[in-house]
C-alpha cells in the first residue's frame, strides 16, 4: 500500500504517564502515516486503573512532542455498545461461551506445572473448564471466551502482511498455535464488557485504519485479532511490530519508570528533537 495512503493510530491507555517507550509509537505511528492520516484512541476500559489527570497529561505530551492527530479523539469507554453488538454476533454463530474461572482456578486445573504450561497471547492457555456452557447461562460475574476450535472450523487458514522490521511478509496463521497455545482467549473481562482483543479489533475497524502499528510484544496476538476480524467480517488491516525501548538492564520500560516519563524530559529541559535523537529516530523536519 503507499506510503500516502496510509491511517494509522496511537492507541495509549491512561493509567500513568508516557514513558520514552510511548514517544517511540506515537512518533513511529505518525512516521509510517506519511501523507495520510494518524488518529488517537484512548484505551480506557480499565476504569478500575484509568485516571482523567493522566489522559490529560497525554494530550499535552502529545501535543509537546509535535504528535498530531486528526480529530475526534476515539475513546473506548464510550464504545460499549458496539462492543456488546460485536459479542451478540459471535454468540450468533455459536463461537463463544461464558467461562466463571478465575486465574487461581485455571493454575489449579492444570495437569502440568504452571512453568512447563504453554504460554499464549493471555498467558497460560485456558484448560478449556467451562467450554460446554451456553451463552444461555452467561451472568454479570462470567468472562466470555472465544471458543477456538470452533472459530477456526468457520474461517479456514488465514494469513495477515507484516511491514515490521523483524518479520516481513505476508504470514500465514498457524492454526494448530492459535487452538492449543493462544486457546480460547477473553474477549470480554468481568465488569469491563469487553478486551483488549475484542476492543482493538472493533476500534480499528470503525477507525478505518489501514495499518496497526505497534509494540514487537504484540506480534503474536495479531493472529488471534485475524481471527476475529475475520470472524465480524471486519476489514483487515496490514501490521508494522517496531522494537520496544528497553531501560538499561534490557527490561521493557514501564508505567512505572518514572525517571523515563515525558513530563520529567521536558522539567528537565529536554526538547522534542532530543527525544528523537535518543530514540534514534531523526530530528523533525
Amino acid at each position: 500500500m503507499p506510503l500516502e495512503a496510509r491511517a494509522t493510530r496511537f492507541a495509549p491507555s491512561p493509567t500513568g504517564p508516557l514513558h520514552l517507550g510511548h514517544a517511540y509509537a506515537a512518533l513511529i505511528a505518525q512516521e509510517r502515516a506519511g501523507a495520510g492520516r494518524v488518529l488517537l484512541r484512548i484505551e480506557d476500559i480499565d476504569q478500575s486503573r484509568c485516571r482523567p489527570e493522566f489522559e490529560t497529561q497525554i494530550y499535552d505530551d502529545l501535543r509537546w512532542l509535535g504528535f498530531d492527530w486528526v480529530g475526534p479523539v476515539m475513546r473506548q469507554s464510550d464504545r460499549l455498545p458496539a462492543y456488546r453488538a460485536a459479542l451478540a454476533g459471535l454468540a450468533a454463530v455459536g463461537v463463544i461461551y461464558p467461562c466463571r474461572c478465575t486465574r487461581a482456578d485455571i493454575r489449579a486445573s492444570l495437569s502440568a506445572p504452571q512453568e512447563g504450561a504453554p504460554l499464549g497471547p493471555d498467558g497460560v492457555t485456558y484448560p478449556g473448564t467451562c467450554r460446554a456452557r451456553s451463552m444461555s447461562e452467561a451472568s454479570p460475574q462470567d468472562a466470555i471466551r472465544l471458543n477456538m476450535s470452533a472459530a477456526l472450523a468457520r474461517v479456514g487458514r488465514l494469513s495477515f502482511v507484516e511491514h515490521g522490521p523483524e518479520h516481513p511478509g505476508r504470514h500465514v496463521i498457524d492454526n494448530d498455535w492459535l487452538r492449543d497455545v493462544a486457546g480460547d482467549v477473553v474477549l470480554a473481562r468481568r465488569d469491563m464488557g469487553t478486551s483488549y482483543h475484542l476492543s482493538v479489533v472493533v476500534d480499528d475497524a470503525a477507525q478505518a485504519i489501514t495499518e496497526v502499528t505497534r509494540g514487537s510484544d504484540l506480534f503474536d496476538a495479531t493472529s488471534v485479532h485475524v481471527l476475529l476480524q475475520a470472524l465480524l467480517q471486519l476489514p483487515q488491516p496490514s501490521y508494522y511490530h517496531h522494537a520496544l525501548i528497553r531501560d538499561d538492564d534490557g527490561k521493557r520500560l514501564a508505567k512505572r519508570d518514572d525517571a523515563r516519563a515525558l513530563a520529567l524530559c521536558r522539567a528537565h529541559g529536554q526538547t522534542p528533537d532530543d527525544i528523537r535523537l535518543s530514540l534514534g529516530l531523526a530530528p523533525d523536519a
